[in-house]
């Protein structure tokens, strides 16, 4: 409950998120949670019949929040966030959260569980007001910055240059033609239930069963076809190498083409990898003129590409860096009705991308979290 000043009290916040995490989104409306309808309103009394809907926004931003890796991966299977959960049982999205930190199911539950969805109750706690305030003045663009963009301008060779800037989870993108997925050089897929750009996409790109289990993984297997046509699989591709596979079941979010650029080198002996500005500036010209190849060979011919950070993961590149990097390939692109997509994950990362590039402003009439601008979508 309130505390007498206002403040949302984080115990009481706690016992709501696990009765989330017991009943599972797709129960919500039958649950008492009146804290967390209460966070969730952008005015106080605000409550809509569409409230369910509202706690779970409220409930994905607070998760979009952790940083990333293990917590946040965790998180996203214990409340049911991740794609393929929302409607699994309890008992198994406990177990695919165990999975994430390697943990047995009983020792998860005595452990990290507590602390992942405690974690969950206090960024809860943020958003209703930085100091624990109660929740009036939470607004739309403080709910949703997993489903926020932006647009920036920039200059090229004197004209204007467009670039969307995604602020949410990769597999979350909606009616983009190609998206890039950073790589090392031996053009290995992570396993599904990591947090990286990489293991988002063959995650979001697996086919499931009615159960949610995976009964396909065309984007992996794809990749290991191109290995074996082009003799990469038991030596590493040169630095900048683009292997393009199918999307996989992303195809039924508009995605059509998976471009994986291997832009890290492995350290021999260490699990490090290395990543140069130059390396990415060459992946990103080159996945450029692999879809300018390809264009007229899909119809609709490919119109847009999205770009994460390449190398500013586990590659270790500062963010910097890597926006740098991008920029230079950006801006020599030639192909003016060509749309350009970047996506980060968290919004800090997206003011330092709109600080590099510079001449951030928002396009007049587009409402961040809502994927109206230009048809695409998320969510």
């Amino acid at each position: 409950m309130p505390t007498p000043n206002g403040q949302l009290d984080l115990a009481s916040v706690l016992r709501e998120v696990k009765m989330v995490r017991l009943e599972g989104l797709v129960r919500i409306r039958g649950l008492d949670l009146p804290l967390l309808r209460r966070a969730a309103t952008s005015a106080p009394g605000a409550v809509t019949e569409a409230w369910p809907v509202e706690v779970e926004n409220l409930l994905r931003a607070a998760v979009s929040r952790l940083g990333g890796g293990d917590l946040q991966e965790a998180a996203e299977f214990t409340l049911g966030l991740a794609p393929g959960m929302r409607d699994r049982a309890a008992a198994d999205r406990r177990r695919r959260a165990a999975d994430v930190y390697h943990l047995s199911v009983e020792r998860f539950r005595k452990s990290q569980e507590d602390m992942v969805l405690g974690q969950i109750a206090e960024q809860v706690c943020w958003l209703a007001g930085t100091g624990y305030r109660g929740a009036a003045g939470v607004g739309t663009a403080m709910l949703a910055p997993h489903l926020q963009h932006r647009t920036l301008h920039m200059a090229r060779s004197g004209r204007p240059r467009t670039v969307i800037l995604h602020i949410h989870p990769v597999e979350l993108v909606r009616d983009v033609d190609v998206i890039v997925s950073p790589s090392n050089t031996h053009l290995g897929l992570p396993e599904m239930y990591k947090a990286s750009v990489a293991a988002s996409l063959r995650r979001a790109g697996a086919v499931r069963d009615e159960a949610g289990d995976v009964i396909a993984d065309p984007v992996h297997e794809d990749l290991a076809d191109w290995r074996r046509t082009h003799r990469v699989r038991h030596r590493p591709a040169l630095p900048g190498t683009i292997a393009p596979t199918g999307p996989g079941a992303l195809a039924a979010r508009g995605v059509r083409r998976i471009y994986h650029a291997a832009v890290a080198v492995p350290k021999p002996g260490t699990n490090d990898y290395e990543v140069t500005p130059q390396d990415v500036s060459v992946a990103v010209a080159r996945a450029l003129g692999l879809m300018s190849q390809e264009r007229e060979t899909h119809t609709p011919p490919l119109r847009s590409i999205c770009f994460p950070l390449l190398g500013a993961g586990r590659g270790g590149l500062p963010p910097e860096s890597s926006i740098s990097a991008l920029w230079t390939a950006l801006a020599a692109d030639h192909e003016p009705d060509r749309e350009l997509h970047v996506i980060v994950r968290r919004p800090l990362v997206a003011d330092l991308v709109a600080d590099v590039l510079g001449g951030f402003r928002p396009t007049p009439g587009f409402r961040t979290g809502t994927g109206e601008q230009r048809g695409h979508s998320c969510g």
